[in-house]
């Protein structure tokens, strides 16, 4: 099965301030995302499925997410949101137990002041929680919040994570040292797995190229390999710098140089594994 392992939905007619972070340069977001609009995106390249990520900090996301999932063939999976942080989270925790469509959760790591949140305490506990259910956990991470990131996976050895984005490198090249360096640490660790997804809108949207991205694609298949390797999309945001189709060309054309059985796990396999999804 070929997977989109990273994209969202939303309704934005009807939750407009859920969204505080579309500032006007988001403005070809402001609008409503659904399984009726990916569907043919989807279809047009050959992608069989996908997986949902949550887009705001509310527990209310996680419903949402899973309704759509319920009403869509095509949605395999959930990554929502709760605040791991909350001394009461195993409660809230409980109550998903028995949802076979939620596959992890996710914190917006990268948008917190300190650059050690991902280690933190109340985090940490938080993340500790999920091993036992079977969620993995998504890592939203930029370059600088790797060391912090890496301080967490070693707390928990058995716990599921991915990088989602690559862990979004500047562009320009200016963060290569300290990305790449932290990129191949942490891909040391059997348990991260990595999305090459979100790549196009840490650009200047009207002026990238897609070769740009081939050293960096390069280093991070060269860090996890094909089976921790998964394509994603990040769809509606990369629909800030191009189109669908124009995303998955980015990755596709890159890994044209892979083997036939590198190529089904980049595009399907990685992700089938790490969200255990089942048809």
């Amino acid at each position: 099965m070929r997977l989109d392992s990273h994209q969202h939905f939303w309704n934005y007619t009807a939750n407009p301030d859920d969204f505080s972070w579309m500032s006007a340069d988001f403005a070809a977001l402001k609008f409503n995302f659904l399984p009726d609009d990916l569907a043919p995106l989807l279809e047009s390249v050959g992608i069989d499925g996908s997986i949902a990520v949550q887009a705001r900090e509310l527990q209310v996301e996680t419903d949402f997410l899973l309704d759509q999932a319920k009403q869509s063939a095509f949605v395999h999976g959930v990554v929502g949101w709760v605040d791991l942080c909350e001394l009461d989270v195993e409660k809230v925790l409980e109550a998903y137990t028995e949802e076979p469509l939620l596959k992890g959760f996710r914190m917006l790591v990268h948008d917190h002041p300190d650059i050690n949140f991902a280690d933190s305490t109340a985090h940490a506990r938080g993340v500790g929680l999920l091993e036992k259910h079977g969620w993995s956990y998504d890592l939203l991470l930029k370059t600088v919040h790797l060391p912090a990131a890496i301080n967490l996976v070693d707390r928990f050895p058995q716990q599921m994570f991915v990088v989602d984005h690559i862990a979004k490198p500047v562009p320009d090249g200016s963060d290569w040292i300290p990305w790449q360096k932290g990129i191949v640490e942490i891909a040391r660790r059997p348990n991260v797995y990595c999305k090459l997804s979100g790549m196009v809108t840490e650009a200047v949207w009207s002026n990238w190229q897609a070769p740009d991205y081939n050293r960096y694609l390069d280093e991070v298949f060269n860090a996890f390999g094909a089976e921790r390797c998964m394509y994603g999309s990040d769809w509606p945001v990369c629909t800030c710098a191009t189109d669908y189709r124009s995303m998955y060309s980015v990755v596709n054309n890159w890994a044209a140089r892979l083997s036939e059985s590198e190529q089904q796990s980049l595009f399907g396999g990685s992700c089938e594994n790490f969200y255990r999804v089942r048809v």
